[in-house]
């Protein structure tokens, strides 16, 4: 756990989310900030900056974090949704913990920003 990130306090509980999944290896909650009617993050546990830092070693974590991400669309009845990974500040990362971003609900405009 970094000390400082706000995912690693949501997944130690010291920061109250709103879970929509949970296991040993990952956690889902609603953004406090929605940018779709569905906003949803899935975060692994173990801390890793952004997608920059996944290793070879973490593919199966990655792979999880997608299925996830999928099966959750589906419990909330999206059958259009956008998955997301942002990496670096400059594209609009604002949190250092891996997340993808789960959108729906609502037409998204392509490309995106």
């Amino acid at each position: 756990m970094a000390t400082d990130c706000l995912f690693c306090k949501i997944i130690a509980g010291e920061i109250p989310g709103n879970k929509v999944y949970e296991d040993e290896e990952v956690l889902a909650f609603r953004d406090i900030a929605p940018q779709a009617p569905t906003h949803i993050l899935v975060v692994p546990k173990k801390h890793i900056s952004g997608p920059a830092a996944l290793s070879e070693a973490d593919d199966r974590l990655a792979g999880k974090i997608l299925r996830i991400a999928k099966d959750i669309a589906a419990k909330e009845g999206l059958t259009d949704y956008r998955l997301v990974f942002n990496n670096g500040a400059g594209v609009g990362q604002s949190v250092f913990h891996l997340h993808m971003h789960i959108l729906g609900g609502r037409s998204l405009g392509w490309p995106p920003g």
